[in-house]
């Protein structure tokens, strides 16, 4: 089994060295093996599960849905169910952050549209923001 360094690795996966380390850290992946210089080394198999982890990345999953997500992926005994779960419950915080998008939006424009520009110091954007109520 070829064992490729951190750069490599890095290279390979799409994933930064410091995000490879901080995945190792909060076990995401396995530890890496160690050179006999302390270099860190990583297997195909590290690679692979580096790249499912930037493609969940993309895709928006949290760091403990992809904890998750990775655990079903290992568990050959697993049920497609549990991990559609994991994607459905993700895609309704998906929705909640779009609506949540969408209202900032049209306030942003509406705030925008109230502001006239100019020289003159009167601005209504500074003042919405600063009559709008903790949420």
């Amino acid at each position: 089994m070829s064992m490729i360094n951190i750069g490599e690795a890095a290279r390979q996966s799409g994933v930064s060295a410091k995000m490879l380390r901080h995945y190792e850290q909060i076990g995401l992946i396995e530890p890496a093996t160690r050179s006999d210089s302390g270099y860190r080394l990583y297997t195909p198999a590290a690679i692979s599960t580096l790249i499912f982890i930037r493609h969940a990345r993309d895709l928006g999953f949290s760091t403990a849905q992809i904890s998750d997500l990775l655990h079903l992926r290992n568990d050959p005994q697993r049920a497609s169910s549990e991990v559609k779960s994991v994607a459905e419950d993700h895609l309704q915080e998906l929705h909640e952050q779009q609506q949540r998008l969408t209202q900032m939006i049209s306030m942003l424009q509406e705030m925008i549209s109230q502001c006239p520009g100019g020289n003159n110091p009167d601005c209504a954007i500074l003042k919405k923001i600063d009559s709008m109520e903790a949420s």
